[in-house]
């Protein structure tokens, strides 16, 4: 047999056809070194058997076995059931096998012996050449028992191909030439296996998976003859690493940049593979800022030791603008119409300074996309809109869609089949399809969910609705029926709390509208999330229902991670009758991870000085019961007057009766000392007086976030009595009422409407004036652009300060994010209100007014708040035009 030796020349800079050439030649002489006139015959003796209790049918097995796997490495097999003395045949010579051979019409016969020891079993057999006289070859095989018994004949049967083959049986893989890459990674590619014939497909695609590894410049194998087998040899000649990497006539991007990009490495292989990819992504690199027409190329230059430089020449071009966009077909839309449908748009004047002109093309085919939704919506059921053609210019870009509109559609009937819950009537009241508008695809796949979610609340979790649609192509219209299958009840299974280091079960617990083993609830696991956002002690929640091995149980998965709770905010500002002024405040909101509410607050300026101590349990023995207590000092020194108090405040409040809905009641019991009175310019006197009121409040709260809401509302009514009959020696009543809606109104902007109004009804007499409970108005939480206590009930031409017993106040907000996933929105406001005496009738034409803008911001350090009013209508206290700013900043520990 030839000696196979064929070198393959894998010129990395060489034509793909040379590749081709080089495989084309490598299975050719392969195949032309196995290859055989006629493959060998072999004929199988009976096995003598050798054991305490012999079994034939175990010789049987032996032979069809060996017959089995002999055949399968291409020999052609004999068995020989019946041999005149078996016991006679180890006698016999050469003669007298070549005899048996001619006559079996073989080339070589195989006998052998059994032997049965224990559980072991051993084969040795002898295989005798008809045609040549020479000594038998011998082989030997065992198993430890019956059960390895095949794998023993498997390995007879190897050593045997091995012979009848020419020793083709590969029994080494050796690399040679490889430096840098391990043998055991080359070898890694190969499929080719120890033990295996050498076959001259396999052996060809080892050689193209070890080229394509991308390390080598040249590729060989070579074969090599041992007593036993064959050596296949893998030469390898690996190409240069790589010394530098150089960026030329590149202006837009620094190097460095162009360094992200790139994965080739200074000081690995040189891939030509992998550099071919750095092109496309420097490409894509450029495209992303509309250099469309740039071109890269890149250039290896070779250097001693076996290293190369990667030059990369960037001409990147004119940066390319959309100039045109077209549209053809479109009859019933204008041009107009359909760009304010698409993302992509046209350079504008302002374009150097705004993304207006710039093109995605993904964006570009969405377009398509959002086009024929379009028109989908609005009763072009057979609308179809092309893939945009997109052409490149030397100077601009311009893009064409092709429509096919079809006739537009209007909704015929509308129907509900199936399984009803409730009444049709019942069900058709929550969706927006209706008979004579136009058919709006949108619009149905809104009603499907509507549909789905009011069964899914019912606990029908696994509801099928399936909208039908019979259309009527003469008339142009489509008659609607919602097909629902609401399946069988699904139930809550477990309830499965993770990621709570800090907050006990129980407070996460508590907080969720679903209850294991109760009817499913799509609104109950809404609702979950909502008021475990709505405590703030996480910044991300999951609420995920998840299958279970029953098929109408789910489970429920509830993912928190958790943010610090403990806050230590900073506020600031200045009052024309406070002066400057600052305000620290430490706050845990889940203290000790129970839910509790521990805040201590410190308020200092140049006219007042307040402490102040608060705890809050939320959840009173587990019930929905909230109690707390407030400790204060507050020292105020008023401009004729100092006011001194000490008291403490107890609250509670139940939220079960009603939805969102919160019923509490506060009691304050507060002693107060007056001193250096000024009783000419005032009528409050020296003293020490206490004051015991109790006020019965109801608030509802349905928002989805405390700080910054983009739904929900916040209503809330109170009613504070200070009396003799409470204990105390100030009387008066005072109420209090607020309402404010946060509305979605287009894109992700929000309406957000509130209103405060009061009455003070002071009963005290003459004897106590308690200017100190009366109203003002101004400052970041009411009317922005003014001092706290600038809008007030000072009688004109006095210099003292007076509250008034009433007041009225309104706040208009246009709500918008800036920067979404940070927290960050922007708030345009128009703000007004007034304060006024007992006897005064409230006019709303003529009250205080101011708009600007404040920025929020729910940092990591909590929220902050920065607003800039400008007067509108400043009455005596500021001049129209006159500007302030406010500011409330927070961190948390």
């Amino acid at each position: 047999m030839l000696p196979m030796n064929v070198r393959h020349h894998l010129k990395a800079f060489g034509p793909a056809r040379l590749m081709f050439f080089g495989f084309t030649i490598l299975a050719a002489t392969l195949a032309s070194s196995l290859a055989f006139a006629q493959a060998p015959s072999v004929a199988l003796f009976p096995f003598s058997i050798q054991a305490e209790q012999p079994n034939p049918k175990i010789r049987e097995s032996i032979l069809e076995m060996l017959k089995d796997r002999l055949e399968k490495d291409g020999a052609k097999i004999v068995i020989v059931k019946d041999v005149a003395d078996l016991n006679q045949v180890d006698q016999w010579d050469y003669y007298k096998f070549r005899e048996e051979g001619v006559r079996l019409g073989v080339d070589r016969i195989i006998t052998g012996h059994i032997f049965m020891a224990g559980k072991g079993v051993s084969l040795d057999t002898s295989m005798h050449n008809v045609f040549e006289n020479e000594p038998p070859l011998t082989f030997f095989s065992q198993a430890e028992g019956i059960g390895g018994l095949g794998s023993a004949v498997n390995r007879l049967g190897r050593s045997i191909t091995g012979e009848l083959f020419e020793k083709s049986v590969i029994a080494l893989f050796t690399v040679k030439g490889n430096k840098r890459v391990e043998s055991d990674a080359i070898l890694r590619v190969v499929t080719s296996q120890k033990g295996d014939i050498a076959d001259s497909e396999k052996l060809s695609h080892d050689l193209e998976q070890i080229y394509k590894m991308g390390y080598f410049d040249d590729v060989t194998v070579k074969k090599n003859k041992l007593d036993r087998g064959l050596e296949i040899i893998f030469e390898v000649d690996e190409k240069p690493s790589v010394r530098k990497i150089i960026f030329t006539e590149n202006i837009i991007y620094e190097e460095e940049e162009l360094f992200e990009v790139v994965e080739t490495r200074t000081g690995s292989i040189l891939n030509l593979y992998k550099i071919n990819s750095d092109v496309e992504r420097l490409k894509q690199l450029y495209t992303d800022k509309n250099y469309h027409n740039c071109v890269i190329a890149y250039e290896v230059k070779p250097l001693d030791n076996n290293q190369a430089d990667i030059v990369f020449t960037i001409e990147e071009g004119k940066k390319l603008k959309v100039e045109s966009i077209t549209f053809e077909g479109n009859r019933f839309f204008d041009e107009d119409d359909l760009k304010d449908e698409i993302q992509t748009s046209e350079k504008g004047f302002w374009s150097f300074i705004t993304s207006s002109g710039d093109l995605n093309e993904t964006e570009a085919q969405n377009d398509a996309l959002r086009l024929e939704s379009f028109y989908k919506n609005n009763g072009f059921i057979n609308a179809k809109v092309s893939d945009p053609q997109i052409q490149f210019g030397h100077e601009s870009i311009s893009i064409h869609f092709k429509i096919k509109e079809g006739e537009q559609y209007k909704v015929g009937t509308v129907a509900i089949t199936g399984d009803i819950l409730t009444t049709r009537e019942e069900l058709m009241a929550g969706m927006e399809s209706r008979e004579g508008e136009l058919y709006n695809r949108e619009l149905v796949r809104k009603d499907m969910i509507t549909l789905s979610d009011m069964y899914s609340d019912k606990g029908y979790a696994n509801v099928d609705v399936v909208p039908l649609m019979d259309r009527d192509d003469e008339k142009h219209v489509v008659n609607l029926s919602f097909k629902i299958d609401k399946k069988d009840l699904v139930y809550f299974n477990r309830i499965v709390i993770t990621g709570n280091s800090k907050s006990r079960d129980k407070v996460i617990r508590r907080e969720l509208a679903i209850e294991e083993q109760g009817l499913y609830s799509k609104r109950g696991l809404q609702r979950s999330y909502r008021n475990l956002n709505y405590k703030d002690y996480f910044q991300n929640i999951e609420v995920t229902p998840v299958p279970t091995d029953r098929p109408n149980y789910r489970d429920v998965d509830v993912k928190v991670e958790e943010k610090a709770t403990g806050n230590i905010s900073f506020g600031g500002g200045f009052s024309s009758d406070d002066g400057a002024f600052a305000q620290v405040s430490l706050e845990e909101r889940n203290f000790l991870g129970r839910g509790y509410n521990l805040k201590l607050l410190t308020r200092l300026s140049g006219s007042s000085l307040l402490y102040k101590i608060g705890f809050t349990e939320p959840w009173l023995f587990d019930r929905p019961i909230s109690v707390g207590a407030d400790i204060y000092k507050l020292e105020k020194e008023y401009d004729y007057y100092d006011r001194d108090s000490v008291g403490f405040t107890l609250r509670s409040g139940y939220r079960a009766l009603w939805d969102y809905t919160t019923v509490g009641v506060e009691y304050n019991l507060e002693q107060f000392d007056i001193s250096d009175v000024e009783s000419d310019y005032t009528n409050v006197r020296e003293g020490s007086w206490i004051t015991s009121s109790i006020k019965p409040y109801i608030k509802y709260d349905s928002r989805n976030h405390y700080f910054l809401p983009t739904k929900g509302a916040f209503h809330k009514f109170s009613i504070e009595y200070a009396g003799e009959f409470v204990g105390g020696e100030v009387d008066f009543t005072r109420y209090l009422v607020e309402t404010g809606y946060w509305i979605p109104l287009f894109w992700k902007f929000v309406g957000a409407f509130h209103a405060e109004g009061g009455y003070l009804d002071d009963r005290t007499g003459s004897d106590i004036d308690i200017d100190w409970e009366r109203f003002y108005l101004g400052g970041i939480n009411s009317i922005r652009g003014f001092d706290d206590t600038d809008i007030n009930c000072t009688p004109e031409g006095e210099t003292i300060q007076r509250g008034g017993e009433q007041y009225v106040m309104f706040n208009f907000e246009l709500i918008f994010p800036i920067q979404e996933e940070m927290g960050v929105i922007g708030v345009l406001f128009y703000d007004r209100g007034d304060v006024y005496r007992k006897s005064d009738s409230i006019d709303l034409a003529e009250q205080y007014s101011t708009v600007g803008f404040e920025f929020r911001w729910n940092s990591p350090m909590g929220p902050i708040r920065l607003a800039y009013g400008i007067v509108v209508e400043g009455q005596d206290v500021k001049d129209t035009g006159e500007g302030q700013f406010d500011f409330s900043v927070g961190a948390f520990f």
